[in-house]
């Protein structure tokens, strides 16, 4: 009889999270390089109406301030960005259809965006539906695939004054037909139903609401939030579309795709594997940044065989309520050294994709993007090196470079992550943003880094408190591999004070792929390996900064072998010397806004518990039997009333199936 074993098994410790560290703060870039692509573009939309001829409080008038707050997005927005501007209330004293475009979606004027919103004057009334109507229209006439990115950015002070059409029904109807769509608002010196209002409209048009209580604050968060639609998560691969059954299921070959996924819906594709060979896939969500996601939201991915088997599975989960970010997990079909097992033979697979999703979390189809590689046994003779289960020298006491850190900026996904040598870099982050590295790491070498996230100035008000801090490794494979074993802390609180993330791997083995950690068996390949950075949505309310800035302390251990056999010699190169940054989007380039291949999606991030002054510690497990038909995956306390232990910034609570059993009876 086949067996199941699951690979994990996680305590949850509690205590006050009090670890910091100081990382220096510096000035804001402006115009930043961005990295989205064809089909995005925002078109902002402005109250003109009466009300803001009214003072702001600090003698000049509302309509001044949000004049001198749409040229500071202008001016931090990159080249080239598609820009549009629309305006209600400016054309009439009273009027429910008085909304016009005066700047159509088009490549970054700075100096005729200035100019156009320096004429508009207020008069009448708040047709706010109409304009998000219209505003919709103005990005479709712009052009370009879904997907990429486009984002209304409204500017209110007030509620809508003409009822209909309602503007939180028009927000959710598009947020559901148009899956590549956010609408954020930002409230300026808003209270009561107009608050209620903007939130219900950015919750339904898969955004965030903005609070701006005075001018400053307009500025900040409208940067902001143009920045973030700028710098979307950048998707590449083949289109292909995933069916809800394997019979019909698209047949992949080793590559990169591109899909989407609803909330609550499975995707499988096909694939046909050796008895040899090891299939390493992945799968990545990439939701609108902040968009509404419950704790226990999960992107859940199997190897399938047979007729109801599954060899190996993993879950990530969100593990916070801030807002969504990228989520990514992966897993591998390793054929056992026995070959005995169901697993080991050649024949049809299926890649399976599910999205969990909880009741109220975001509605609208997320980005997907799929990896497929298969790596072929080594050479007859080539006795493989052993396996480094262990961290040794790269443990959370190892010794990191120092000094003064050189500026860098981060990709906005795996496709364009920016290549780092062994150093110090100094990068900032936007609240609900996700910035990515990749750090080239050989054959007997291991990565290890600390994150340092900068003290900064905060905001006297009634905002949250708390948001939090992340970082993630993967593999070349995309497999998360650095949470889950006690030995290193990627996420804590953030309040605006210095607070510093370790985080690393072990070294690189072929033979890791016998291992049984979670966190060992996917270091199984040298290559780039992926550093994700991730900064909580409420940061929005507690830093002054629009962005925040980070510290990263790079360092790749061991000396780099050749190959991966046991007698390999030095390599040539060291993956710690010579992997400089990439020309692609150094920060001496200009960094204009290029369309490329890639399509734009939401932007980052990776999934992070945040529990209220608690911190989670997880203990490493082995793995150990379970009788057929047990659960590959964690029990769902909405269903089965067992607690589910809460995940770490995109780390895995994955039941991997080295027996190839029956997944029957599986409980999620």
């Amino acid at each position: 009889m086949a067996r199941r074993h699951r690979r994990w098994r996680a305590a949850l410790t509690c205590g006050l999270l009090l670890a910091s560290a100081a990382a220096p703060a510096h000035a804001a870039r402006t115009a930043p390089a961005t990295r989205a692509a064809d089909g995005g573009g925002m078109v902002m939309v402005l109250d003109s109406s009466g009300s803001m001829a009214k003072d702001d409080g600090s003698g000049t008038t509302r309509i001044a301030a949000a004049r001198k707050a749409v040229g500071t997005v202008a001016d931090a927005l990159p080249d080239g960005y598609p820009t549009g501007l629309r305006v209600y209330g400016a054309d009439k004293t009273q009027g429910c259809d008085d909304t016009r475009l005066v700047r159509p979606v088009a490549p970054l004027d700075r100096d005729g965006l200035k100019k156009a919103v320096a004429a508009v004057e207020p008069k009448g009334d708040t047709p706010i539906g109409l304009s998000l109507q219209a505003a919709a229209d103005d990005l479709r006439a712009h052009g370009g695939s879904s997907g990429g990115g486009r984002t209304i950015l409204l500017v209110s002070d007030g509620e809508d004054s003409c009822r209909t059409p309602s503007p939180c029904e028009v927000a959710a109807q598009l947020g559901r037909s148009a899956g590549d769509l956010r609408i954020d608002t930002v409230g300026f010196q808003v209270s009561g139903r107009a608050r209620q209002q903007l939130e219900c409209v950015a919750k339904a048009g898969n955004g965030r609401y903005y609070d701006a209580p005075d001018a400053g604050a307009l500025a900040r968060q409208l940067q902001r939030a143009g920045q973030l639609s700028a710098d979307g998560y950048r998707l590449k691969g083949e289109r292909v579309r995933g069916e809800p059954a394997r019979e019909t299921a698209p047949r992949l070959t080793p590559g990169q795709y591109t899909d989407t996924i609803g909330p609550n819906e499975k995707r499988y594709y096909a694939v046909d594997l050796d008895a040899a060979s090891t299939a390493d896939f992945s799968a990545t969500v990439a939701p609108q940044p902040g968009a509404a996601v419950d704790s226990l939201d999960a992107l859940h991915t199997e190897i399938a065989y047979g007729t109801d088997s599954v060899c190996e599975s993993a879950t990530e989960l969100f593990g916070q309520r801030e807002g969504a970010a990228p989520l990514a997990s992966g897993l591998s079909r390793v054929p056992s050294e026995s070959g005995y097992r169901g697993c080991d033979k050649a024949g049809r697979y299926w890649f399976v994709v599910e999205r969990k999703a909880a009741q109220g979390s975001d509605g609208a189809r997320w980005p997907l993007e799929l990896t497929f590689h298969v790596e072929h046994p080594l050479k007859k003779g080539v006795t493989p090196a052993q396996s480094a289960p262990e961290y040794g020298m790269g443990g959370k006491d190892a010794t990191l470079p120092a000094g003064a850190p050189q500026d860098v900026r981060g990709g906005t996904g795996f496709n364009d992550a920016r290549t780092l040598r062994q150093g110090v870099w100094r990068d900032r982050l936007l609240p609900a943003q996700t910035v990515w590295y990749k750090v080239p790491v050989g054959w007997g070498q291991q990565l290890r880094y600390d994150v340092q996230f900068a003290n900064e100035p905060t905001v006297n008000d009634r905002g949250a408190h708390y948001s939090y801090a992340a970082t993630q490794v993967y593999t070349p494979d995309r497999v998360p591999v650095g949470g889950g074993t006690g030995e290193f802390t990627p996420r804590k609180l953030y309040a605006g004070k210095p607070t510093s993330l370790q985080m690393g791997t072990v070294p690189v083995a072929w033979s890791n792929r016998y291992e049984s950690g979670t966190h060992v068996v996917p270091v199984h390949r040298a290559g780039g390996f992926y550093l994700a950075v991730t900064l909580g949505a409420k940061a929005a309310e507690i830093a002054r900064n629009p962005q925040i800035g980070v510290v990263l302390r790079v360092a790749v251990l061991g000396t780099a072998k050749s190959g991966p056999g046991a007698n390999a010699g030095r390599a040539a190169h060291t993956a710690s010397g010579d992997a400089a940054p990439t020309p692609d989007n150094a920060p001496e380039s200009g960094g204009g806004w290029k369309p490329g291949p890639m399509v734009a999606g939401g932007s980052l991030g990776v999934g992070v518990l945040l529990l209220a002054g608690l911190a989670a510690a997880y203990l490493r497990a082995r793995r150990g039997p379970v009788p057929d038909g047990a659960g590959a995956g964690p029990v769902d306390p909405r269903t089965a009333g067992e607690p589910l232990r809460p995940g770490i910034p995109g780390q895995e609570r994955r039941a991997q199936d080295h027996q190839g059993n029956a997944a029957k009876g599986e409980t999620w």
